[in-house]
């Protein structure tokens, strides 16, 4: 079961049928306790609409409101690596083989919804960054309650360099206009995603491929609901939050972002998150 957040109102596909809900409140509609089962519950009254199967870039908005989008690093080997690589320098390397092996998870703020796009819009690179890259990402959706109640994909990008500097950066190399895309839509199993899905990203310069990769889920470290269960600990979501679950694709150091590269990241079930580069 999908669930897209469209200028027409809220869009549930189920079982290849497309259904318009009567809800119009996007965070009212989402941020429910077993989701699956309530949503299932409200397409049983409705009729199927098939002139809702075709979704125009136009129409289709970023599946978040009032959310918050938050992050979490150091969850993937591949990862753990490129940033002890990019912080050698400044004596940080350290820090990131510590975090990969401890406890408690590296989480941070990544944006509010204002600075977070959807599929079809335009991500954005610093204009003080010359080395930054896009880093395809399981998101989780999590009610205000704690729970885990969908999934959707992430564009978390990144401007290593600023990052490799100094660790104290991180909040500059992560967060500022445009550096979030989430979409296309929230993923609503009825039970948790398949950990054997694949994640996978493309890269296009002017219509040329120039990075390409793939990872399954199950290669990552630490459980979702160990995140999840870290985030909520000390903070409150009234409307509940989207937490991105880290990178295990890292395109290589001779590799930085132009303006115009597209960029397609795939989720098995889930679908395609698209964004140019402004």
């Amino acid at each position: 079961m999908k669930a897209y957040n469209t200028k027409h109102g809220i869009v549930i596909e189920h079982l290849g049928s497309f259904f318009l809900s009567r809800e119009s409140d996007w965070d009212a509609f989402i941020n429910r306790q077993k989701l699956f089962a309530k949503i299932l519950e409200e397409i049983r009254t409705l009729n199927p609409d098939p002139s809702l199967e075709d979704f125009s870039k136009p129409n289709l908005l970023a599946p978040i409101s009032k959310q918050e989008v938050w992050a979490s690093g150091v969850t993937y080997l591949r990862s753990r690596e490129a940033r002890m690589e990019e912080s050698k320098s400044a004596g940080g390397g350290d820090f990131y083989a510590r975090v990969y092996e401890a406890e408690r998870p590296e989480l941070f703020f990544k944006a509010p919804s204002h600075r977070t796009v959807g599929s079809g819009d335009p991500v954005r690179i610093r204009h003080d960054s010359q080395w930054n890259v896009p880093e395809p990402e399981l998101v989780l959706f999590i009610c205000s309650s704690g729970s885990i109640e969908g999934y959707t994909i992430g564009n978390d990008m990144s401007s290593r360099d600023i990052e490799g500097e100094n660790p104290l950066y991180l909040p500059q190399a992560k967060c500022y206009d445009g550096s979030t895309a989430i979409g296309p839509c929230v993923y609503i199993p009825e039970h948790p995603i398949d950990a054997n899905s694949n994640i996978s990203i493309d890269i296009y310069r002017n219509a040329v491929p120039v990075f390409s990769g793939q990872i399954s889920i199950s290669r990552m470290k630490r459980k979702h609901t160990e995140l999840a269960q870290y985030l909520f600990k000390e903070l409150t979501f009234p409307y509940g939050a989207f937490l991105m679950t880290g990178t295990g694709i890292v395109p290589p150091d001779d590799f930085t972002l132009q303006s115009g590269d597209r960029i397609r990241i795939t989720i098995e079930n889930i679908g395609t998150l698209e964004n140019t580069v402004a």
